[in-house]
């Protein structure tokens, strides 16, 4: 079952895949379907003996270009869809050890030219309302595959945060006259909640985190979408990346697991006035063995309490950066 039920009490869509609760589940090592196709071993999803960056259609999708109908018939209150969309998984090294963080920056340049080749072919598709990259980082975010990935899923519609923000920059545009995220980036590159600042983008952990160490890394110009960046501004965006990846790694002497997700203008365009490009970035610990927990004011309010204060988490990382020499990784790239 692959559908899409509407919520008439939040105006929203929920998805069913119920075929995902059989997909592959932390297999070990020697059995990843990600790593490459061994000679003469069993074959993987990627059938070449070595690859650097790899994209292919999921095999357990949420969305998928042709679902079947929906199991269910829907009516007024409570419509059904099919789950239209694509789901797409972007593999990121063959290296089944290897994290983001781990990896060159020229590989995170060449990430961050998929993602935005994938936003241009998929935003194309008449199906296709929202193309989202993004990447779930560890057991402790409920990762299936531990080897190095991520996703991109196009949307048959925007979905809820996007949309939240959309409203919003609206309702600012229209009192202020000015995109609400230029104003934010404005101050926050010269406020004590920066963590980097690169030529065109600069990382803060933002005044109204929801996470201790959540951060954005968002466009210094109005850049709505990915496939809007120039050359130099995507070489920028990996080299940011990587400093607060890095960050993150050396803040509690653990790999850190994450959430990370790129927010852009919808494939339907017309928004391009009040979308920005930014990455988000939400960490689940506060410390090196306490973790923050949707509990009951998040998950059933929607109202978040956040444990630590911004600026102090943003001082922890720039002082994680401070105290980092190269890595051998970092001075290759």
């Amino acid at each position: 079952m692959t559908e899409r039920r509407y919520d008439p009490t939040r105006g929203e869509w929920v998805t069913f895949a119920t075929h995902r609760q059989n997909r592959t589940f932390l297999p070990p090592a020697d059995q990843c379907p990600l790593c490459p196709t061994a000679p003469g071993g069993p074959p993987t999803e990627i059938p070449a003996p070595s690859y650097d960056l790899v994209t292919f259609d999921n095999r357990f999708p949420s969305f998928t270009a042709d679902p079947p109908e929906p199991s269910v018939t829907g009516d007024a209150l409570t419509p059904v869809a099919p789950a239209v969309g694509r789901a797409e998984v972007v593999v990121f090294t063959e290296d089944h050890d290897a994290t983001l963080a781990e990896l060159p920056v020229a590989r995170l340049r060449a990430l961050v030219d998929v993602w935005a080749d994938r936003t241009t072919v998929l935003g194309r598709r008449a199906e296709i309302g929202y193309v989202f990259p993004f990447e779930n980082k560890g057991e402790e975010i409920g990762v299936t595959l531990n080897h190095p990935h991520g996703q991109v899923y196009g949307y048959p519609d925007i979905p809820p945060i996007p949309a939240q923000e959309i409203a919003a920059a609206r309702r600012y545009r229209a009192e202020h006259g000015s995109c609400v995220w230029c104003d934010v980036v404005v101050r926050e590159e010269t406020s004590e909640r920066l963590v980097v600042r690169g030529d065109a983008f600069a990382a803060y952990v933002p005044f109204w985190a929801r996470f201790p160490y959540q951060v954005y890394i968002s466009a210094r110009r109005h850049a709505p979408a990915l496939p809007s960046l120039t050359a130099p501004e995507r070489d920028d965006l990996a080299r940011v990346l990587k400093r607060v990846l890095v960050a993150y790694d050396g803040l509690f002497g653990f790999s850190m697991p994450y959430v990370m997700a790129v927010h852009q203008e919808p494939a339907t365009g017309g928004h391009g006035d009040v979308t920005h490009l930014h990455l988000e970035l939400s960490p689940p610990y506060r410390t090196a063995t306490k973790r923050k927990f949707l509990a009951g004011s998040e998950l059933a309010a929607g109202a978040y309490v956040t444990d630590l204060a911004p600026e102090r988490t943003a001082a922890a990382l720039r002082d994680v950066l401070s105290r980092e020499t190269a890595s051998p990784n970092e001075a290759a790239a």
